[in-house]
C-alpha cells in the first residue's frame, strides 16, 4: 500500500472514530487499555441483568396476578426474594478479590457460576409458575415452593454475576476512566431493561402458556449467551493473584481495612438512606396522581417520562459541576436538597390540586436522584484501591439494592396501613382524606433525605476537590 493510500485510510479511521464519539454519548469512556468495542462487549452482562430484572419485576408480576390469578401478596413475596441476596454482594466482591485458582482468574469464575444460577432459575421458573396458577397436575403448593426457589436462585445469580462483572470492568479500566466505565455499564442495564420490556410485552400481549414458557426459557438462553460473550477473553490470567500460597485475609479484616477511618461507612449510610428516600415513592406516584389529582392513565404513565427527563437534567448538571472540579460528596448533597424540595412540591401539589406543581415535583425527584446517584457513585469508585474493587463495588451495590427493596416494600405497606387507619377515623377528621396515606410516605422520604444529608455532610466538608481530569463526566455516567 502506498503512503498516500495509507494516509487516506488513517484519515478515514480517524473520521469514523469522531463520528462514533459524536453519536455515542458514552464513547468517551473508552481508553487505550479498554477500547470501545471491548468495553461494549463487556457491557453485555448488564444487558442480561436488565432483561432478567424486567422479567422478574415487570412482565411476570403482571402475568401472575392477571392471567394466572395468583394472590398479589404471594407475587410480591416472590418478586422481593431476589433482594434477600443483595446484602451478600459485599462478600461476593471480597471472594472475587481473594479467589484462589490454578487458572489465574479471579472475576471470571464468579461471572460464570452466577450466569449458571441465573440460567437455572429461569429454566425451571415457567413450569413452577404454571403449577402455581393451577395449570399443573400436582398440588399447587409445590408450584409455590418451586417458584420461590426459582426466583431466589435467579436473584442470587444476577447479584453474583453483576458484582463480579462490575469489579472486572473496574480492574480493566485505568483509574481516571473507572467512574465513566462503571456508569456506562449501568446505562447498558437500562438499555437491556428497555429493549426486553418492549419485546416481552409484545410477545405476551396474547397470553398463552406455551408463550410464557418460551419467553422465560428464551431469556435464560439469551442471558447465558450474553454473559459468555461479555466474559470471553476479557480477564487476563495472573497466576500470582490467585496462587494458593498467597496470604489470604479474612472478610472481617478486609472490611475493617475498607472502612478504616469511617469514610466508607459514612458514605454507605448516606447511600442507603438516600436510595431509600428516592425509591420509596416508586409504586405510589402514579396512583397518587390518579386518585388525588384525577389524572388519566395516559397522564400518569407520562410521569415516568417526566421523571426520566429530570434524571437527564440532573446528569447534565452533575457533568457541569464535576467538569469544573466539583466535589462528588457535595454534588450528592445538592441532589438530596433538590429531592427535599421535590417532595414538598408533590405534597403541596396534591393538597392544592395544582397539577403543574405536582409535575414540577416529579421532575425534581429525577433531578435530585440523578445528582445523588452520580455523586455517590463517583465517591464509591474512589474507595476501590489496591485491587480490592470487588468489596468496594459489592458494598455499594449491596447497600443500594437492599435499601431500594426495603423502601419499596415499606412505602407500599405504610401507605396501606395509614389508609386503613384514616378510613376508620382513628387519625381524626383532618387526617381522614385519601391523600393522607401518601403524604405520610412523602414526609418520611423528606426525613430520610435530611438524615442522609447529616451522614454525608462531614465527607463533603473535608473532602478535597477533584481535579478536572479525574472528574470528567458525561452522559455515559447515567447511574442505575
Amino acid at each position: 500500500m502506498s503512503d498516500a493510500l495509507r494516509q487516506k485510510a488513517e484519515a478515514n479511521r480517524a473520521r469514523f472514530a469522531r463520528i462514533v464519539s459524536a453519536c455515542l454519548p458514552f464513547a468517551d469512556a473508552a481508553t487505550t487499555e479498554l477500547p470501545l468495542g471491548r468495553l461494549l462487549r463487556l457491557s453485555l452482562f448488564q444487558v442480561s441483568v436488565g432483561m432478567t430484572t424486567v422479567l422478574l419485576t415487570g412482565t411476570l408480576n403482571r402475568v401472575l396476578i392477571v392471567e394466572l390469578n395468583m394472590p398479589a401478596v404471594l407475587v410480591a413475596a416472590m418478586v422481593a426474594l431476589p433482594f434477600l441476596f443483595a446484602p451478600f454482594r459485599a462478600l461476593i466482591g471480597f471472594k472475587s478479590d481473594t479467589h484462589r485458582s490454578h487458572l489465574g482468574w479471579r472475576r471470571g469464575p464468579y461471572i460464570w457460576f452466577g450466569s449458571l444460577m441465573q440460567f437455572g432459575g429461569l429454566a425451571i421458573m415457567p413450569f413452577a409458575l404454571l403449577i402455581s396458577g393451577g395449570l399443573g397436575t400436582g398440588p399447587v403448593w409445590i408450584g409455590y415452593v418451586a417458584a420461590m426457589v426459582a426466583f431466589l436462585i435467579t436473584g442470587a445469580g444476577v447479584h453474583t454475576a453483576q458484582t463480579a462483572g462490575l469489579a472486572l470492568a473496574n480492574d480493566l479500566a485505568p483509574e481516571h476512566a473507572r467512574p465513566r466505565v462503571v456508569a456506562l455499564l449501568y446505562v447498558m442495564l437500562l438499555v437491556g431493561m428497555l429493549i426486553s420490556g418492549v419485546l416481552m410485552g409484545l410477545v405476551l400481549a396474547d397470553f398463552q402458556e406455551m408463550k410464557l414458557i418460551s419467553v422465560v426459557q428464551g431469556a435464560a438462553v439469551i442471558a447465558i449467551v450474553l454473559n459468555m460473550i461479555a466474559l470471553w477473553k476479557q480477564e487476563a490470567q495472573d497466576l500470582a493473584l490467585t496462587a494458593f500460597d498467597k496470604p489470604q485475609i479474612k472478610f472481617s479484616q478486609a472490611w475493617a481495612e475498607f472502612s478504616a477511618g469511617g469514610r466508607a461507612s459514612r458514605l454507605l449510610v448516606a447511600v442507603g438512606l438516600g436510595a431509600a428516600a428516592f425509591s420509596m415513592q416508586d409504586v405510589l406516584l402514579e396512583p397518587y396522581g390518579g386518585k388525588i389529582l384525577g389524572l388519566s392513565v395516559g397522564q400518569t404513565t407520562s410521569l415516568t417520562a417526566l421523571w426520566s427527563a429530570g434524571t437527564l437534567a440532573g446528569l447534565a448538571l452533575a457533568a457541569r459541576r464535576l467538569a469544573r472540579s466539583g466535589e462528588p460528596h457535595r454534588l450528592a448533597g445538592h441532589g438530596m436538597v433538590w429531592g427535599i424540595l421535590a417532595f414538598v412540591a408533590v405534597i403541596c401539589g396534591g393538597a392544592l390540586s395544582f397539577i403543574p406543581l405536582f409535575c414540577c415535583g416529579v421532575f425534581l425527584i429525577g433531578l435530585g436522584g440523578g445528582m445523588f446517584s452520580v455523586g455517590t457513585l463517583t465517591s464509591a469508585m474512589a474507595l476501590a484501591r489496591d485491587g480490592k474493587s470487588g468489596i468496594a463495588l459489592g458494598a455499594w451495590g449491596a447497600v443500594q439494592a437492599t435499601a431500594v427493596g426495603l423502601a419499596v416494600l415499606l412505602g407500599g405497606g405504610l401507605r396501606d396501613l395509614v389508609a386503613a387507619l384514616s378510613a376508620s377515623g382513628v387519625l381524626g377528621a383532618a387526617m381522614s382524606t385519601p391523600a393522607t396515606s401518601y403524604a405520610v410516605v412523602y414526609h418520611l422520604e423528606i426525613g430520610l433525605l435530611f438524615a442522609a444529608l447529616v451522614a454525608i455532610g462531614p465527607l463533603a466538608r473535608y473532602a478535597p476537590s477533584a481535579s478536572p481530569e479525574t472528574s470528567r463526566f458525561g452522559l455515559a455516567d447515567l447511574p442505575a
